[in-house]
């Protein structure tokens, strides 16, 4: 059954309506037609099954059939990434957001290759926030996480709010095993978590440093040095498995 985003402030329960560009995925790429079931959701939990009362390209009438409201997942996962180059931010996006990662937080780090001006950072947020929408679509996901504008780690450290428990992916001799930082929670597991995973050739000295002192704590991915992508995924697939289930 597809399924379509309507953002919270859109979300009618008693006339739904899509956007142009779910519009367009709907009727010219997905063909849909009268007397076919929908699946709508609106990024915040809320879900609704419709069938198709009328479908045109200037606007498609949707009969509802049901609406339920999916609980948040126990812990919010976020992820702050160092941009990679190429489409690799794409690919953590997609694999973050099918992974139940609340927001995604991209950094520019020192050894970040990827630059760019500040209305190119707002194009490529919202061309990430796409990919975590259609991201959302595909696994069924109803809870859309939040991509921040690209900026530094130490601005993004220094204006989030505060988290259960922060962690930094690191290379250093100090780093602990993330299971056994975890282990440390055994009684009540963090509700908000916080991780951190740098560039190729990892986040620099200083960087690491800063992060530490704002109370990231540094954990190993193990003995293979892994790409950041990789890193990434690993990170979020953790932590999703020993907080989410």
């Amino acid at each position: 059954m597809p399924r379509f985003y309507i953002p919270p402030f859109a979300w009618k329960p008693d006339h739904f309506a899509l956007d142009a560009a779910e519009r367009h995925h709907a009727v010219d790429v997905l063909r849909i037609k009268e007397g076919d079931r929908a699946t709508l959701f609106n990024g915040e939990g809320a879900e609704a099954e419709v069938e198709v009362a009328k479908a045109g390209r200037h606007a498609i009438e949707f009969r509802r059939i049901s609406l339920n409201k999916t609980a948040p997942l126990p812990c919010r996962i976020t992820l702050a990434q160092a941009v990679p180059k190429g489409k690799n931010m794409e690919l953590i996006i997609e694999k973050a957001t099918e992974l139940g990662a609340a927001e995604i937080a991209p950094l520019l780090s020192e050894r970040t290759v990827v630059r760019g001006t500040e209305s190119e950072h707002e194009r490529k947020q919202q061309k990430w926030q796409r990919v975590a929408i259609e991201a959302c679509k595909q696994c069924g996901q109803n809870w859309l996480p939040t991509i921040q504008k690209p900026r530094s780690p130490q601005a993004f450290l220094e204006s989030s709010a505060p988290f259960d428990l922060m962690l930094i992916a690191s290379l250093q001799s100090d780093a602990r095993p993330l299971k056994q930082i975890l282990s440390e929670f055994a009684g009540k597991r963090p509700a908000s978590v916080l991780i951190l995973v740098g560039p190729e050739g990892d986040f620099t000295p200083a960087e690491t440093a800063h992060a530490k002192s704002r109370g990231c704590r540094p954990v190993t991915l193990g003995p293979i040095i892994l790409r950041t992508e990789t890193a990434a995924i690993y990170c979020v697939s953790v932590l999703n498995h020993e907080l989410q289930c």
